[in-house]
């Protein structure tokens, strides 16, 4: 009786101690079910009004339009930087040009012919950009600690293919799309990637700056036949990102969606064009002088990109509402830096930085307001008031410090930005920045600082002029007059600031000698 007791007991204890176990899994899966699906949308080279809930008025984009009917829209809300690579690092560190691994575009060239893409479609070496080091606190990496499936999709920049900064190797589950920023420079590549392995497309090579003959007709549409081949990058895109929602769906997620549109060349899906063609009326082709591929129908082309990425977006939308993700799923959408003047996008035409100034020097490239002011939306069902904006002075680099607040982990102590969750969901205690910062080892050498109305702005550094420009935006928002001589004292506390913010780049070519690196 002893021995059948004995067992009972020990039974009875293995049956408890399942129970517990049981009960403390089901327990842990429901509070990761329960945090927040995060999807961060970042369109490539999108100025600040070329979207119709910020003003655009000949482009249309109702599904983004609807993102800020539901949710909130930033008015001074920054890029990490006027370009491309530094822009995304800013975005995934948490950290400001001044502190920033990646601070301007760099092919790296010392590798060989990066510009030959024959070369590159047969060697993997001369891909991509510079690569983030081992180990750097990506939100993606921070994101996993924290339970999340991690994914991006789209352009990255910031690791060639056989380096550490490849994004499966700085923090991301999954990865599809261009690794180098080179080969985004046409939607119909010979290659994309999906994490590690190099995905053949079905498209010739056709290297970007292809040109017409010079007998070339160009008012003929089968002019530009090698220019729309069969594998739109875009597309492939898309599905993965629909794919990826489907996939980890029991699970909460991060999807960085890092979309190429409507960075140039001008290529666009036939009905799209065909709707702004009859939209805008016949119009002169652009020839591609100006780089990229040359366009039969330029502006109709650019407005058919933009509706074609606003249509994707719809399409996420209703992929969280048909998968029951909807209302427990917060969307961001942003764009990396201001419009560019190249390769027939004719950004006075829509007028596309409006307030700011649009033309070549004011937008891409350029720490003007057009140049790093972006559109910036943030919707989530029953957490963000609908309908609502602020006009909180923030940047991407606060973008980390606010998913993570978002996810309920801890962000790093050594980040520039901070968390504008309060102002998403309208609680008080929002912290503000008393300046914002930027450097640009471009353009001529460029540093600025956002500093409550006052903007100022170093040009030229390359030429030795630390001169300050200053501007009042209150009162000059397109940084037409210069007042720096009639405000001393503000354009001294600017100066203070540059030579407290700037630390000497790690990587040669990022490197500013005239600030003393």
């Amino acid at each position: 009786m002893k021995s059948n007791n004995s067992g009972l007991k020990l039974l009875a204890l293995v049956l408890i101690a399942t129970t517990i176990i049981s009960c403390n899994q089901s327990t842990n899966q429901k509070e990761q079910s329960a945090k927040p699906n995060i999807i961060y949308i970042l369109a490539d080279d999108l100025g600040y009004s070329e979207v119709g809930c910020y003003g655009q008025e000949k482009i249309e984009t109702p599904n983004i339009d609807l993102l800020a009917a539901n949710g909130m829209r930033f008015t001074q809300h920054y890029a990490g930087a006027p370009v491309c690579a530094p822009s995304r690092c800013v975005l995934l560190t948490g950290k400001h040009l001044g502190h920033a691994q990646i601070r301007g575009n760099d092919e790296w060239a010392s590798r060989g012919p990066v510009w030959d893409f024959e070369a590159m479609a047969k060697d993997p070496n001369l891909e991509g950009q510079r690569p983030l080091k081992p180990g750097t606190k990506t939100i993606g990496r921070l994101l996993q600690g924290a339970g999340y499936k991690t994914g991006v999709v789209g352009k990255w920049g910031l690791g060639a293919p056989l380096t550490e900064g490849i994004p499966n190797k700085q923090g991301f589950d999954f990865f599809y799309g261009y690794n180098c920023q080179r080969q985004a420079h046409t939607f119909f590549p010979v290659h994309l990637w999906k994490d590690t392995t190099k995905v053949l497309l079905n498209n010739k090579m056709v290297p970007p700056r292809t040109k017409l003959p010079e007998d070339a007709d160009l008012y003929k549409q089968e002019t530009y036949a090698d220019f729309w081949l069969t594998d739109y990058s875009s597309e492939l895109m898309q599905k993965e990102v629909i794919n990826f929602i489907k996939e980890n769906k029991e699970q909460p997620f991060f999807m960085y969606y890092a979309n190429p549109i409507p960075h140039n060349p001008l290529q666009a899906p036939k009905n799209w064009i065909a709707y702004y063609v009859e939209k805008f009326g016949n119009e002169d082709p652009y020839d591609g002088s100006r780089g990229y591929f040359p366009h039969r129908y330029p502006h109709a082309c650019y407005a058919a990109m933009v509706s074609y990425f606003d249509a994707q977006v719809g399409e996420i939308v209703a992929t969280l509402k048909e998968q029951g993700l909807y209302e427990n799923t917060i969307i961001m959408f942003s764009s990396d830096n201001g419009p560019t003047y190249s390769g027939g996008a004719d950004s006075p035409w829509f007028d596309s930085a409006k307030p700011f100034k649009s033309e070549r020097g004011w937008g891409k490239g350029n720490v003007t307001e057009g140049g790093i002011r972006v559109p910036m939306i943030a919707q989530w069902p029953g957490k963000i008031e609908a309908g609502s904006e602020t006009g909180l002075i923030s940047a991407f680099y606060d973008v980390l410090p606010t998913v993570c607040d978002i996810a309920g982990i801890e962000a790093p102590e050594d980040i520039d930005g901070k968390s504008f969750l309060p102002t998403l969901i309208g609680k008080k205690g929002q912290e503000e920045h008393e300046f914002l910062y930027w450097e640009f080892p471009a353009s001529g050498g460029q540093q600025a600082i956002r500093m409550g109305k006052w903007k100022g702005i170093r040009k030229n550094i390359f030429k030795d002029s630390l001169q300050v420009q200053l501007y009042n935006l209150e009162e000059d928002i397109q940084e037409l007059n210069d007042v720096s001589k009639q405000n001393p004292e503000v354009v001294r506390k600017i100066e203070a600031l540059f030579i407290q913010e700037h630390t000497s780049a790690e990587i040669e070519r990022f490197k500013i000698k005239q600030l003393g690196d």
